[in-house]
């Protein structure tokens, strides 16, 4: 009898320490998936990253539209779903137009019910209040287009950058002529800082400079920013013309110079329905 006891004990001991390592399995898995879960939702809070965003920039040589993925930097990578560029294009291709394609578009994301979960993320921004999420590289596209080359601007990367409250001159680099012998990085500079106190100022490049860049047609000025202020919405800033000038010298001789004049631009914009344009033209200009 104890021997059949036994047998009966070592028979069932296995069973038992097997259905003991299958519960301790299913609770350390259930655990380790509840922090997984808690870990991607901080990663889709915590987001400054690049995402793809087509836009149409025109016609090719045939006819045909062009779109192009030129990205953006979002700071809330969760406020919508990804869309595959397959079904952007057959879905342009329904629509009889690009504005009908906007219209179902904005229509579609309006009745996503990703939308509504999303918008109880927060409306604190991923990178903090003290930081907003900027590109940190872009390179420059030429597009043959039906109507001439357009130059394209396409966000590569992105990242949290700090705000500013003084107007200063901050590093923007892009790159030219991707992917060819002919590969250029220029830092072209941006304006960065505070809108200033006064209604209608803001920080706005004053000065301009350039820097020339090889090219297969030899080469190709690139302009830079290269001082910031704060200024009205609509604004003066310099503009060097070069003019041969003809003149005699002491001699009698007829001489041929190069003569420097700053005719000026207005940059900027106004308020609806108006135009940055000159206000009077100087009585000394000639």
């Amino acid at each position: 009898m104890c021997a059949m006891l036994r047998s009966v004990t070592m028979d069932v001991l296995p069973s038992c320490v097997f259905l003991l390592l299958c519960v301790c399995h299913l609770s350390f898995m259930a655990v380790l998936n509840q922090h997984t879960e808690s870990r991607n939702l901080f990663a889709e809070r915590a987001c400054c990253r690049r995402q793809s965003h087509f836009l149409y920039i025109g016609q090719d040589i045939l006819g045909s539209p062009i779109n192009m993925d030129v990205g953006m930097c979002r700071t809330h990578c969760s406020q919508s779903q990804p869309i595959a560029f397959e079904a952007r294009v057959q879905s342009y291709s329904r629509t009889s137009s690009m504005l009908d394609y906007l219209k179902d578009r904005k229509m579609r994301l309006l009745g996503s019910p990703h939308r509504e979960s999303a918008s109880t993320v927060g409306n604190v921004p991923s990178c903090g209040a003290s930081s907003t999420c900027e590109p940190t590289g872009m390179r420059v596209d030429k597009v043959m287009l039906f109507d001439g080359v357009r130059e394209v601007e396409v966000i590569e990367e992105c990242h949290c950058e700090a705000k500013v409250t003084r107007c200063i001159r901050a590093p923007s680099l892009k790159t030219y002529f991707y992917e060819t012998p002919y590969e250029t990085v220029v830092d072209v500079g941006k304006c960065v800082g505070s809108k200033g106190e006064l209604e209608g100022f803001s920080c706005v490049p004053t000065k301009f400079d350039s820097t020339v860049v090889d090219t297969p047609n030899k080469v190709e000025l690139i302009q830079t920013v290269v001082g910031c202020d704060v200024k009205e919405g609509c604004y003066r800033v310099p503009y060097v013309e070069y003019h041969y000038e003809m003149s005699y010298n002491a001699d009698g001789l007829r001489e041929e110079t190069l003569k420097e004049i700053d005719v000026g631009r207005c940059l900027g914009s106004c308020t609806s329905g108006s135009h940055c344009l000159l206000r009077y033209a100087s009585k000394t200009a000639s």
